[in-house]
C-alpha cells in the first residue's frame, strides 16, 4: 500500500470519526434538552403535589377546628319549615309571657300541587333571602283578637321572646289596635319572618 492510499484512507477515516462525533455530540444535547424539560415538568408536577397536600392537611385542621361552629350555625337556621313546631314554640312564648290563648297563627297560602311553580326543591310558602344562598323566609301571621286583648306589658315581652328564638328572629311588621274601654289591653297583629335552610 502506497502512502498516498494510507493519507485518503486516515484522512477519510477522521473525517467519518470527526462526523461521527458531531452527530453524537448533536443526539447527546437534543437527549439532555428533552431529560431537562422532563426533569422540570416532574419537579413542577410535585411542587403542585406538596402544594395541594399541605392545603389539605390544613383543610382538615380547618374542618376539625370549625366543627362546632358549623353544629351551631345549623342549629341556628332550621333545616325544615316545620310549622307545627313553629306553631308550638309561638304558642309556648305566648303563654310563658302572659298570653294565655292567641286568636290565629296563619302562614302564606301553599302553592304545593297547584299550577304556581314552586321555588327550588319543591318549597312553597317560602322567599329565597337575598345574599343568603340556600335560605328562606317563611311568613307567619300571629293576630291576637279586639275581644281577646292582652296587657300592653306582655306582649312587649312575647314581641321580645319572638325576635330572640331562632325559628322565628325577625318581625316583619306589627300592627296594634288599643282597647278604648283599657288603654293598658291591646290587640296586635305580627308578621313574622321565619328562617329556614333545607
Amino acid at each position: 500500500m502506497n502512502s498516498k492510499k494510507l493519507f485518503f484512507g486516515l484522512t477519510s477515516l477522521l473525517i467519518i470519526l470527526v462526523v461521527g462525533i458531531l452527530f453524537g455530540a448533536r443526539q447527546a444535547v437534543v437527549l439532555l434538552q428533552s431529560r431537562s424539560q422532563e426533569l422540570a415538568s416532574l419537579k413542577a408536577n410535585s411542587q403542585a403535589t406538596t402544594a395541594k397536600q399541605a392545603q389539605l392537611t390544613k383543610d382538615k385542621k380547618d374542618l376539625r377546628d370549625y366543627a362546632d361552629l358549623n353544629i351551631i350555625a345549623q342549629t341556628v337556621v332550621p333545616q325544615d319549615k316545620d310549622q307545627a313546631q313553629a306553631v308550638r314554640e309561638i304558642v309556648d312564648l305566648a303563654r310563658q309571657n302572659g298570653i294565655g290563648k292567641l286568636s290565629s297563627i296563619t302562614f302564606a297560602a301553599s302553592t304545593l300541587g297547584g299550577q304556581t311553580p314552586s321555588t327550588q326543591r319543591g318549597l312553597t310558602q317560602v322567599t329565597p333571602v337575598k345574599g343568603m344562598t340556600g335560605v328562606f323566609t317563611l311568613p307567619i301571621t300571629v293576630t291576637q283578637a279586639p275581644t281577646d286583648a292582652v296587657p300592653y306589658g306582655n306582649f312587649m315581652a312575647f314581641l321580645s321572646a319572638l325576635e330572640k328564638n331562632r325559628r322565628t328572629a325577625q318581625v316583619a311588621s306589627i300592627t296594634i289596635q288599643p282597647n278604648a274601654k283599657n288603654l293598658n289591653q291591646v290587640a296586635f297583629t305580627l308578621v313574622i319572618n321565619e328562617y329556614v335552610k333545607p
